[in-house]
């Protein structure tokens, strides 16, 4: 798809940036009246030229036939796909470095459709935690009602917690995922990705399928963490926070392969959980200024973490720009090294009121 001009990520021999790319990215305006900017397709059906053409958009659509050499997804119906939401996950997939992406109504549509695209009655899924409140709902209220159970190890208790808690999964059933979310929230707990992908590798089957590692990047991502480079799967993001960024919309993704997202797509076209063109059209009115909004973010927790690490009455602060990489918090900072000048905790030496722990962040 490198020859659509549209799609084009280098200029000459020179790579485009990431935030250079989000300004156009995957649109063409010949093919919308020559408009600057895309439109919002506010449309629930799309017409087709011929009815064969009908009939091959929904064979491709619904996994009837593969897909030819450099064939495009035929527009059908707006649960399905949408050009709005197709330059959306086009311009998405850039910053998380993956082939592909899929757009969701929420965070949390996000992560229940992936779940529920990998987990089977009597299967496990092995999580970190804590993690963002209606995940962890979902793993422990609505998901045992399907005969799905979840194994919980502490994110801040190292690997060996973790593989600890895949031997206690193992002895319950098989192992659909390992679910993280790191930094985890509220407590910006650090796991090891790699790690993780290790153990899903040597827990292969022999029909050479293995657990999926999926990753909750919120609370780096895009910018500052890439789950797909040190071994994840697939990766689940709240765009209603950082990418949003306005606080006036509610909208979630889900990045990998192709093929890791397949049974997902399939899952969100039946479940009707994918997000909306309006919702897809503010999206990329946001992307455009992503690394500018999270960049003076980043530098405004950085000033806040060297003020308090000079304060009198500030007994210690953990910053990943300060963290010794002897500590296993250290060493999994380190393992990413696009997350810097981020997070920082406080312990405060005063008597009263009695020391207290408190988490500062650029969210």
């Amino acid at each position: 798809m490198s020859d659509q001009r549209w799609r084009k990520r280098f200029l000459d021999n020179r790579p485009l940036a990431p935030e250079t790319l989000m300004m156009g990215y995957g649109y063409d305006p010949f093919l919308s009246e020559r408009s600057l900017k895309p439109p919002v397709f506010h449309t629930s059906t799309f017409v087709f030229r011929t009815a064969q053409d009908g009939k091959e958009f929904f064979e491709l659509a619904y996994g009837l036939r593969q897909k030819r050499p450099n064939e495009e997804p035929g527009l059908i119906y707006s649960r399905i796909n949408n050009p709005d939401l197709e330059m959306l996950e086009d311009r998405l997939a850039i910053w998380d470095e993956a082939e592909a992406n899929l757009t969701f109504a929420s965070g949390m549509a996000a992560i229940s459709t992936s779940l529920w695209a990998y987990a089977r009655p009597g299967s496990v899924i092995v999580h970190s935690g804590p993690v963002y409140g209606g995940t962890d709902f979902l793993l422990k209220r609505i998901l045992p009602q399907f005969g799905v159970t979840s194994v919980e190890f502490p994110a801040e208790s190292g690997t060996k917690a973790m593989e600890e808690a895949v031997s206690r999964a193992r002895a319950i059933g098989p192992i659909a995922a390992i679910y993280l979310e790191t930094p985890a929230n509220p407590t910006n707990g650090l796991v090891d990705i790699g790690r993780a992908r290790e153990i899903c590798d040597g827990l292969r089957g022999e029909d050479g399928k293995r657990p999926v590692v999926i990753v909750d990047n919120t609370m780096l991502g895009p910018l500052y963490q890439t789950p797909l480079a040190h071994g994840a799967d697939l990766v689940v993001t709240s765009l209603t926070k950082y990418v949003g960024g306005h606080s006036d919309l509610i909208a979630g993704g889900c990045s990998g392969a192709a093929h890791a997202l397949e049974p997902i797509r399939g899952m969100r076209t039946i479940l009707g959980t994918m997000c909306d063109p309006n919702t897809g059209w503010m999206l990329m009115r946001s992307l455009e200024t992503l690394k500018l909004r999270m960049t003076a973010a980043a530098e405004g927790a950085r000033k806040v973490a060297d003020f308090l690490r000079g304060h009198a009455r500030v007994a210690a602060v953990w910053y990943l720009g300060f963290l010794p990489r002897t500590t296993p918090i250290g060493r999994s900072s380190s393992a990413s090294a696009k997350a810097r000048a981020r997070l920082s905790a406080s312990r405060s030496r005063a008597a009263k009121p009695k020391p207290s722990r408190c988490w500062i962040s650029s969210r």
